[in-house]
């Protein structure tokens, strides 16, 4: 997961391959809820794992239910719809998370204890009030500790016996379907009579009515529907173990990936975009995505358990779309209409307004940064398509919310050719946490960004170059490991740097599984930073570095770090030999002295004993036998802006390098 301030993504070209989803956030906090109020223990099967699934999970392990979790599988003991007496006021803090907040509001409610429930300061706008009146018609003593209609708030224990159940209970259903959600998943804990749930006004977002429907079912809740307006929880009704449960993968996040074939994939039909974990049968509203995708001219094939996308008509269709059903998904069409041939409306869409940001306006303001003309009002919003001389390179603003920062990443595929900053782009935890690096796993794009940083022993490039990468979200080459971890290889193989050895230690360079994260290096997940620094390690280096086939393997395996997003890479010929292209080369220097009491520092710190003299005179001899050598000498490319660090702190060093690579950007501020 990136957790950069921005993430740069590159112009995109084209994309195909197969993605597999993560579980849907909708399923997964219903399944986590009602396991836990029903008695035995529930397994779950490819629950999502992302920041609204570990809200709900803090706050069902406070609860007392039992949570034994390995991989992406979970046993929840449940507390059979009882809270152990007597506990303390518990508070529970619920970030962003309405599948979290809405739910447990209810369900805590009914269940005896008292509790208070907060959140971020956004969820603090989210109103609740509909959910709060129709709880307190009940009997239920719930009260605000800030804005009325709106979290926090404090839950007192009711007595059952003192509950309102002869009269039916109403709440609004043009607000947010999670009111009735919230209802439907909790009154059962309360059923000794017939409980019946009346809905004023259009109930919206239909679909999600029905996976709860669907899944309290699975936990033994025969709800009795009449029509979208009258609900009936049958008396004697109790929570049950369905033993185990599989939560389909998350069809609003198959959204991003059928948009991308629609967009991506080219008229040809040879590419496409397979989506695993979630089919055209899938329980979930948003799966009629592709309904909408169909009409704008997208191919979808449908199996079980996947879909299979192309594009189909290009320019895409113009649509004009009730999009109630699909409330989160539509969001990834009107990015989508970019790419039309005229423009398109989307209706009915008022709960975009109470959703993690006000997505009506949140949509409007960022797609009119990449120079779109976009009318908006209380329930629609209508995208004007783009031509290419009218996109303009843009700064997103996500909102903290998670389907803004992914809807915009499909804005890279512009026909102009420019690249997309998507601002705080963390935010796509909520519900998918690796959403970028799926993304990159099958986009292509003509040049894929590099910052190098060469220089001389002890420069500092290896610390400078990481804290780069990091900053960047981009990928990170340690090249001067890469010789090292040539010779461990050749060792582990029982092989020496022989000339008879050389096609066989080239094969094992140009196929070292190598990584490069937090200062480590890993060998196939192995941390081999500490094996390869050793003198006998070097001399190993020394001696495969002389052979011609290594040299070519490890040139190649290099090239091979550039991968999207972007590469910072650090050595001594990454900007002349390695990476001739780079956008940014950067020679990092600092005066042999200074260099020699940085090293002297280091090796101290180890308990290693040295002299600032031996040190200062090793780093001149190694610095003209690199400058001398007759392949790849250490030079600075003929285009490299020079950084001498002698009197920089490395935050001043890292400050450098990153307005030099900001100067070539062509974003506005946001």
């Amino acid at each position: 997961m990136f957790s950069t301030a921005f993430l740069d993504i590159p112009a995109l070209a084209g994309a195909s391959g197969t993605v597999r989803l993560p579980g849907s956030k909708s399923i997964s906090n219903r399944v986590l809820l009602l396991a836990a109020l029903a008695s035995g223990t529930t397994t779950v099967h490819d629950l999502l794992d992302s920041d609204d699934t570990r809200v709900m999970l803090d706050a069902l392990r406070a609860l007392g239910c039992g949570i034994d979790a390995a991989g992406s599988t979970l046993r929840i003991t449940g507390i059979g719809g009882q809270l152990k007496p007597g506990g303390p006021m518990l508070p529970l803090f619920l970030g962003n998370a309405g599948t979290a907040m809405r739910p447990l509001t209810a369900a805590l409610s009914l269940l005896g204890g008292e509790f208070e429930l907060s959140g971020v300061p956004r969820m603090h706008e989210r109103p609740i009030g509909d959910l709060v009146d129709a709880l307190t018609q009940l009997g239920c003593r719930i009260d605000y500790l800030g804005n009325p209609g709106y979290p926090p708030l404090r839950i007192r224990p009711v007595d059952h016996g003192a509950l309102v159940l002869d009269a039916p209970i109403r709440v609004r259903g043009d607000v947010s379907s999670q009111f009735l959600t919230a209802l439907l998943l909790a009154l059962p804990l309360a059923a000794r009579k017939d409980i019946v749930i009346e809905v004023v006004g259009e109930l919206i977002s239909k679909p999600y009515i029905e996976i709860t429907l669907n899944l309290l079912a699975r936990f033994g809740i025969a709800v009795q529907r009449e029509g979208w307006e009258r609900f009936t929880i049958p008396a004697g009704s109790r929570y049950s173990s369905p033993g185990d449960i599989h939560v389909e993968a998350d069809a609003s996040s198959a959204s991003y990936f059928i948009a991308l074939g629609a967009i991506a994939t080219g008229a040809s039909g040879q590419d496409s975009i397979r989506i695993e974990g979630v089919g055209a049968d899938s329980i979930q509203g948003d799966i009629r995505f592709i309904e909408a995708a169909r009409q704008m001219g997208a191919q979808v094939d449908s199996g079980p358990n996947w879909l299979d996308v192309r594009r189909g008509a290009w320019p895409l269709k113009a649509i004009d779309l009730d999009a109630n059903h699909i409330p989160d998904a539509a969001m990834t069409l009107a990015v989508m209409a970019l790419y039309a041939d005229g423009p398109s409306t989307l209706r009915n869409i008022a709960s975009w307004r109470v959703k993690e940001t006000d997505r009506i306006d949140a949509m409007a303001n960022e797609l009119r940064k990449l120079g779109a003309t976009v009318d908006s009002g209380p329930d629609f919003i209508r995208v004007h398509p783009l031509e290419r001389p009218g996109w303009q390179a843009a700064s997103i603003r996500t909102y903290d919310d998670h389907r803004v920062a992914m809807c915009f990443s499909l804005a890279a595929f512009n026909p102009a050719g420019l690249p997309v900053r998507i601002l705080e782009p963390h935010c796509v935890a909520k519900t998918f946490p690796d959403y970028f690096e799926t993304l990159f796993s099958v986009a292509q794009a003509p040049e894929v960004p590099v910052i190098c940083i060469d220089g001389p022993t002890a420069s500092g490039k290896g610390t400078l170059a990481a804290e780069v990468a990091r900053l960047l979200g981009y990928h990170y080459l340690d090249s001067g490991s890469l010789y090292r971890v040539t010779g461990l290889a050749m060792r582990r193989a029982g092989l020496s740097a022989e000339p008879q050895h050389e096609a066989q230690i080239a094969a094992l360079a140009a196929a070292l599984p190598l990584h490069f994260t937090e200062g480590k290096v890993l060998l196939a997940g192995e941390d081999v930073s500490d094996e390869i620094r050793t003198e006998a390690a070097g001399m190993d280096a020394s001696r495969v570095s002389t052979l011609p086939a290594v040299r070519a393997a490890l040139l190649a395996l290099q090239q091979r770090f550039r991968q999207l997003p972007g590469l910072v890479a650090d050595g001594r010929d990454m900007g002349t030999v390695i990476f001739p292209d780079a956008a940014l080369k950067v020679f990092l220097t600092a005066s042999a002295a200074q260099r020699a009491e940085r090293r002297h520092k280091q090796l101290i710190s180890k308990g290693i004993s040295t002299t600032l003299d031996s040190l200062r005179s090793d780093l001149e001899a190694r610095d003209a036998r690199d400058s001398s050598r007759s392949v790849a000498p250490l030079k600075p490319a003929q285009d490299a802006r020079h950084l001498d660090n002698s009197q920089l702190s490395i935050e001043q060093s890292i400050d450098q390098v990153l307005n030099w690579w900001q100067e070539k950007q062509p974003f506005k501020p946001a």
